[in-house]
């Protein structure tokens, strides 16, 4: 007999049964799996399988510059203080001094540097946002700022994806607030109407803030991201980033007027309660900023590769017609579906992510590709191919 996983007991004593039934809710009586494990998927693809799941857009998670820029902090100065800025934001130290570099590389008066671009976005909305804020988020914006609200205690206004009216109508409903963006969203690789945003927030009275994660070192002059590209450096109240994506890296910033920046430091809850980000990863941060500056071309090819393989893909039928940038996704359908494609595209030596729910409606799970500057030509033909051969499979229309 196939025992309920709540009465599978491991080590420690019986979980309660309310918190045993929560548990055990979505794993597989069997296997005691969680569901979401099966389809994402755990086989070991071709040694030379074409990766396209990684965020490293601009392929530097592997040069030997900001790695070698790390180890001589590192061995300079060991790990450092793991402490919380609160108790730093005085010292004139690598940190303070990166957050200045990138205001100037931003646009704007100061920047604060946080422990990833997760807590950047928690830490900048429960900090701004009273429970009686109106809180205007996009439907298809990160789940961090979604928790950020969550955190302040505020309710959540969602408007439609991109639409800039129904934005309005909902300000005009409710009154002036703060209007939550991502500059390229993740699932599908669009972009947000930014000057539109930025005329509705103006003409509103709205803050507007802008998730600049994915599109940071990939847009814009020295790759200071969409707003710099746009001319709306000092016409967007406050940008957060990940440096998790073209940085390959770990921690956030929040980018805003000197005096927002202050509050910040002493108010956004992540900022006091977590530790900092240490010292030789900022030694990376400052070489991968030279990078961003030097190597224009990482740019270039990243959005050379993008139109090649959209174009491609669109060719073979296969729906891109949202991705404005290096994010490709597939709309694949339900469980069963995606895994079998899944498997199928990791057999053929092609390796992208899988979105299901809660990341996606359920029942609507993607495949989404990941593009880089790093692909050569052959690569993107591997992957036409491995997608030409996919093209029988069943696949949900868009």
């Amino acid at each position: 007999m196939t025992l309920h996983p709540r009465w599978i007991r491991r080590s420690g004593p019986p979980l309660p049964a309310f918190l045993a039934d929560r548990i055990a809710a979505p794993l597989d009586a069997r296997t005691g799996q969680h569901r979401t494990a099966a389809i994402l998927g755990d086989e070991t693809p071709p040694a030379d399988a074409v990766r396209m799941q990684s965020n490293d857009y601009l392929s530097l998670a592997r040069d030997p510059r900001i790695a070698l820029a790390k180890s001589r902090a590192l061995l300079r100065q060991g790990h450092g203080d793991a402490v919380s800025r609160v108790f730093t934001h005085h010292k004139p130290d690598a940190h303070r001094a990166f957050e200045r570099r990138m205001a100037r590389l931003l646009g704007v008066e100061d920047s604060v540097l946080t422990m990833s671009g997760y807590s950047a976005n928690v830490g900048l909305i429960q900090a701004l946002a009273a429970p009686d804020t109106p809180v205007y988020v996009d439907k298809m914006a990160h789940a961090s700022l979604w928790d950020g609200i969550t955190s302040a205690g505020a309710t959540p206004i969602a408007f439609a994806h991109n639409d800039v009216a129904d934005l309005a109508a909902k300000i005009a409903a409710t009154g002036p607030g703060l209007i939550l963006v991502d500059a390229l969203y993740s699932q599908n690789g669009n972009l947000c109407p930014l000057r539109d945003m930025v005329d509705t927030a103006e003409t509103t009275g709205c803050a507007l803030v802008v998730d600049e994660t994915h599109s940071f070192g990939c847009h814009g002059p020295d790759g200071a991201g969409l707003c710099a590209a746009l001319g709306l450096d000092d016409r967007v109240h406050f940008r957060t980033i990940g440096l998790s994506k073209a940085m390959a890296a770990r921690g956030g910033i929040v980018a805003g007027c000197a005096q927002a920046m202050s509050f910040l430091r002493f108010e956004a809850r992540p900022m006091i309660f977590s530790t900092s980000v240490l010292g030789y990863e900022i030694a990376g941060f400052e070489a991968t900023l030279d990078i961003f500056r030097d190597e224009p071309q990482r740019r270039r090819a990243l959005a050379h590769n993008h139109r090649c393989l959209r174009t491609g893909l669109a060719a073979l039928g296969y729906d891109v017609s949202e991705s404005d940038s290096q994010i490709l996704s597939i709309l694949i359908g339900d469980d069963d579906t995606t895994i079998a494609f899944r498997k199928a595209l990791v057999a053929e030596g092609v390796v992208g992510s899988v979105f299901c729910a809660p990341a996606v409606p359920r029942g609507r799970a993607i495949i989404r590709l990941t593009v880089n500057a790093g692909m050569t030509a052959q690569d993107i033909t591997r992957v036409f191919a491995a997608f030409e051969r996919l093209t029988a499979m069943p696949r949900l229309a868009a």
